[in-house]
């Protein structure tokens, strides 16, 4: 029986200290399911696979009424807290969604100034009161680091329960990773597979952390090729070059965003992150216009070729490329209900009765 290392065995000061790889170990469960979501690190291939299996399960199953019980039976005695310290739409409205289709009862605070926080309350003791009324918590905090350490902080509890990271920060959105490798993995399921694809990333990579977060996991399939267009204020950072060059990924850095949309699989749009400046119109200076897919870029885009896009966009894709069948950006949106309704069913470990009703019932 596989071992986990706990979060209770080690103090903040050392697990902090550690490297995201060195600290990955640390959030599984001792049957190899997650149980605090917080890196893209602490998945592999096999996890992403059986995630990815599982999120295709439920969405089928979940095409019937029967489907619909029998999914909605599966956590019903469990209750969920949405706990977003920054604005969101997509990934609370998705995370609600997929609490719903499992049966967890869900509250929200997305409102520092109605909770005890106003009265001096700091973040840390609102969680641990989130911890007396709810079985996992779902956590958007912009301060880099909060949610590893209400990690930690539950584990060291009596009362200890999981955390799922909803994006912190501008490091990691590990979620929103693992719905843009279900997406690929649709999107090229009668192409060949996601393997030997190249994705060509666009727009602010400097502070994108689904970018980040994805570019990792893209590092567990065989022979893809990353390729990052962005101005020089903006492109990727040395840390993610440095974790490709570790793990024998091949990579190509540029300007000419236009002339790599026809080599590209996958073309990744970004907005500007531009909440993270640190001067007053800092971002509004740089110019952006080169690193737009407008509808003439179309005609660059392999017919199997895809534009995926985390949203928010602004003007970085025109609307005029929307109903183009390789614009999955929807369905990319949608696809993130279902992986997260997988993920949430694999920490509560129920992914075994899904398999199994789909066995029985949809196959």
């Amino acid at each position: 029986m596989f071992k986990r290392k706990r979060l209770d065995e080690i103090s903040w000061d050392e697990y902090s200290s550690l490297t995201q790889e060195e600290q990955a170990p640390f959030l599984v469960q001792n049957n190899g399911r997650p149980y605090h979501v917080l890196l893209a690190q602490q998945f592999d291939r096999e996890s992403l696979d059986n995630l990815c299996d599982l999120a295709t399960r439920i969405r089928r199953i979940a095409k019937s009424k029967a489907g619909m019980g029998f999914l909605s039976s599966l956590l019903d005695h469990k209750r969920a807290m949405l706990y977003f310290h920054q604005p969101s739409s997509r990934t609370f409205l998705s995370f609600y969604s997929a609490c719903l289709i499992l049966g967890i009862r869900v509250a929200e605070l997305r409102d520092p100034s109605i909770s005890s926080e106003q009265k001096g309350e700091t973040m840390e003791d609102s969680v641990r009161v989130f911890s007396s009324y709810f079985d996992m918590i779902i956590m958007r905090n912009p301060v880099q680091g909060f949610v590893d350490k209400c990690a930690w902080m539950l584990s060291n509890t009596d009362r200890p329960l999981p955390i799922i990271n909803a994006g912190p920060g501008k490091d990691q959105h590990p979620t929103q990773a693992l719905l843009d490798i279900y997406t690929l993995q649709r999107s090229f399921e009668k192409c060949g597979g996601l393997e030997h694809k190249n994705v060509l990333f666009c727009g602010d990579l400097k502070r994108g952390r689904t970018v980040r977060s994805l570019s990792r996991l893209l590092t567990f399939y065989p022979d893809i090729t990353q390729t990052f267009a962005a101005p020089d204020e903006l492109q990727i950072g040395q840390d993610i070059l440095d974790y490709l060059d570790a793990h024998g990924i091949q990579y190509t850095v540029t300007h000419d965003f236009k002339g790599a949309i026809p080599e590209a699989d996958a073309v990744y749009m970004t907005r500007m992150q531009d909440e993270w400046d640190t001067k007053p119109g800092e971002s509004a200076r740089i110019r952006m216009e080169d690193y737009w897919f407008t509808g003439d870029d179309l005609k660059r885009l392999k017919p199997t070729g895809v534009i995926m896009h985390p949203l928010p966009r602004r003007h970085e894709i025109d609307t005029a490329c929307d109903n183009d069948p390789r614009a999955v950006y929807w369905r990319q949106m949608r696809n993130g209900m279902w992986i997260r309704s997988a993920l949430i069913a694999t920490v509560f470990c129920r992914d075994s009765e899904i398999n199994n009703y789909y066995m029985l019932n949809i196959k």
